[in-house]
Parts: structure tokens; C-alpha cells; sequence
């Protein structure tokens, strides 16, 4: 069974998404402030986490931050009673994989709790390789050959999903949607540039190619 740390300091907020998840069949423990959360994600196995952002003590930004920096596979939902793009591209450049505003619909939460956790599963089981090329989904590495890449979070996600599905056209909006959640407001051209990034990190690698789909969007083909 899941567990789901809810972090948020209004306790109505916190007793009905709780109530909702535990429907739900996931057990949930909860916290009132950004400190109280982390002390409770040292001491506990978490599955995931959702934040709200305006806490006292320890506000959400820095709650994702300390979460991320502790382990970067956490799915993070950022929750906040506000909706300003900014806040949103804030919340993503921190780490967080998805983003709900308040007052939201307690069932479009649970979907998207769900969704975090199948992604976050399937992808933890699974390495690609791309010829000499391995992404590996659980740690975050990329091997080529034996030299060890570090590549920020956003890149490897990006690179990890059309690495998936070789040959597959996806569009800007797409990318965005299934990398950055569906309530980034930001400019989509945010692909453009971190398609440019790998390209530049891969250039001297035979073994593969993102290529531009005029009018349609990118793909990754394999070289033989």
C-alpha cells in the first residue's frame, strides 16, 4: 500500500485529502509545516508527497527543494491557493512533477496521484539502452560506455521518454504535459531548449539522434 505524506497547514485541507486517498487505498500521514513534513519523511517510507506551499516555518519551495536534494526520485504535487505562472515555473525549476490549485476537485487529485506513482513505477523498473548508451530510470544515471553522465532532472526525464518509444513523434505540448504537468503555463519553447542541451551533450554519440519533425514536434531515432 502507498503511503502519502500530506503536507499542508490547514487541517480541513489536510482531513479531506486524506480522507480522499485512503478511499482510495492509500494509507497517508500528515504534517502541518515544511519542517514537521521533512522530520516525518527521515523517519518514514514515503511514496509520495503533496505540499502546499504557502506553510509556516519551512514554506513549500524549500520543502521541495530539501525533498529533491534528498531523493530524486520522490514524485513531488505541489498544492497552492494561488495560480500565477510564475509560482507554477518556480515549483517545476525546484523539482516538482506536478501542480494542483486550490480549490481543486479531490478526484482530479487522486487521478493525478495515481498517474505519479504508475510513472514513477514504471519508470524505476526499467533501463533503456540506447547502443552503448544506458539511461537508467531508477538512479537517474546515464552510462556511455564507461563514463558516467550527470544530466538534470528535466533533460534525463525528456531524453528517458523518447528514449521509450523510439521513432514516436511528440509534440511540444506533449513533452510538457507528460514531463512538466499539464498546469505548466510556461513557454513551450522550454523543449526547444533542453532538446538543443542534449543534443549538444550527445553529438559525438553514433548510436542515436533526436530529430525535428517540422511542424509536428521531435523523435529519437536509433542508429543501427
Amino acid at each position: 500500500m502507498p503511503t502519502i505524506l500530506v503536507a499542508d497547514d490547514d487541517a480541513n485541507i489536510r482531513e479531506l485529502v486524506c480522507l480522499f486517498l485512503r478511499n482510495d487505498g492509500f494509507a497517508t500521514v500528515e504534517a502541518e509545516d515544511g519542517k514537521e513534513a521533512m522530520a516525518i519523511y527521515t523517519s518514514t517510507h514515503v511514496d509520495l508527497v503533496v505540499l502546499d506551499i504557502m506553510m509556516p516555518i519551512m514554506d513549500g519551495w524549500t520543502l521541495c527543494k530539501e525533498l529533491r536534494r534528498a531523493n530524486p526520485d520522490l514524485p513531488l504535487l505541489m498544492l497552492t491557493a494561488r495560480g500565477e505562472t510564475w509560482e507554477k515555473v518556480k515549483g517545476f525549476e525546484l523539482g516538482a512533477d506536478d501542480y494542483l490549485t486550490k480549490p481543486f476537485d479531490p478526484l482530479e487529485l487522486s487521478v493525478r496521484v495515481k498517474a505519479l506513482l504508475k510513472r514513477y513505477r514504471i519508470g524505476s523498473t526499467q533501463k533503456i539502452q540506447l547502443g552503448n548508451v544506458i539511461l537508467d530510470r531508477q538512479t537517474y544515471k546515464v552510462m556511455r560506455g564507461t563514463e558516467s553522465l550527470t544530466l538534470p532532472l528535466k533533460e534525463f526525464e525528456l531524453l528517458y521518454k523518447l528514449a521509450g518509444t523510439p521513432g514516436q513523434v511528440y509534440t511540444r505540448v506533449q513533452l510538457i504535459d507528460q514531463i512538466w504537468g499539464i498546469d505548466y503555463a510556461g513557454d513551450d519553447r522550454t523543449i526547444d531548449v533542453h532538446i538543443k542541451r542534449l543534443r549538444e551533450r550527445f553529438a559525438t554519440t553514433a548510436d542515436f539522434r533526436i530529430e525535428t519533425v517540422r511542424g509536428l514536434g521531435y523523435r529519437l531515432e536509433v542508429h543501427e
